[in-house]
């Protein structure tokens, strides 16, 4: 299926791909940069964002779509340089999945894609919370998780 002839719910999930792909990539740099300390939630991280990237990668085969490749590299909002600056980065990647799994809520058109796009914007919300946490910023959660 072209990108032109996907349907509303198939747009989004490919958007939250994209998403994924790019946290993937961005918590390699989280790794890089963040405090030794921290390596197993680092890790668990990444590995949620993986897998979250397969079940979408599978969710869209299933409805007949080829899902799009990672970008061959993606850019950071702002240098990375030290273990602030990556969990200010770990904040900035929750943020922009939210983001893109909550349009997957508002645009499903299965009860599964909609359960599915919940459960992330819930883990990714949490996953946010926690790093707000780590930079000591309070409160650490927000109202309207995926907000724009």
């Amino acid at each position: 299926m072209s990108s032109q002839s996907l349907g509303v719910e198939q747009q989004a999930l490919v958007d939250a791909l994209n998403a994924e792909y790019a946290a993937v990539f961005g918590y390699g740099i989280v790794a890089a940069f963040s405090n030794p300390a921290r390596a197993a939630e680092v890790s668990a991280d990444t590995a949620a964002h993986r897998a979250r990237r397969d079940a979408t990668t599978d969710a869209l085969r299933a409805a007949g779509v080829t899902p799009p490749p990672a970008a061959a590299g993606y850019t950071t909002p702002f240098p990375v340089t030290d273990p602030v600056s990556a969990a200010q980065l770990a904040v900035q990647i929750e943020a922009d999945v939210a983001v893109a799994w909550r349009s997957v809520v508002e645009r499903a058109r299965s009860e599964h894609t909609r359960g599915a796009a919940i459960e992330a914007l819930t883990e990714s919300a949490m996953r946010a919370a926690r790093w707000r946490v780590n930079l000591g910023i309070a409160p650490p959660s927000v109202a309207l998780p995926g907000q724009p």
